[in-house]
């Protein structure tokens, strides 16, 4: 009974999906970002097949979309921004990865995974910068603690 519940939920496309990173973010003025890397991780005991698909795929190269991840192993899939314009800063893109069984054509999960092209890597580094100097500084509590046998100290330090 147990291994039918399994194969049920298979079934219904509610496997996990393990990718890293779970965003990509292209920097027009930095080349070297053009080209970046998803790891689709396999945890399971059996093998997956994948495909990788795309909101707009004339804006990306996927140096292979589809394969078979085995058993416990992960593989890497290059993305390459291809269309590097000015009227795409900004906009969000998504890719798709979704998974099946190697010898079943229903997807079993899939994972979304955001992708944006920005101006400038150090103007969005300012922006995130200000933003952090701008911010008040919450009143929060931290907690120190320590352990000796037979007795238990706390101190506690306000900001």
């Amino acid at each position: 009974m147990h291994q039918q519940k399994k194969q049920q939920d298979l079934v219904e496309g509610n496997l996990p999906v393990f990718v890293f990173p779970t965003e990509l973010i292209f920097y027009a003025d930095d080349q070297s970002t053009h080209k970046q890397v998803l790891t689709l991780y396999n945890p399971y005991e059996f093998a997956l097949k994948f495909k990788v698909l795309c909101t707009t795929p004339n804006k990306y190269v996927v140096v292979d979309a589809a394969g078979a991840v085995k058993p416990q192993c992960c593989v890497d899939i290059v993305i390459r921004h291809k269309d590097v314009r000015s009227c795409h800063y900004g906009v969000m893109d998504k890719f798709r990865l979704q998974v099946s069984e190697q010898s079943q054509r229903k997807a079993l999960g899939r994972k979304e995974v955001v992708a944006t092209l920005l101006p400038s890597a150090k103007e969005q580094q300012k922006e995130e910068e200000e933003k952090r100097i701008k911010e008040p500084l919450s009143d929060s509590l931290f907690f120190e603690q320590s352990f000796q046998p037979g007795l238990i100290t706390m101190a506690i330090f306000r900001t």
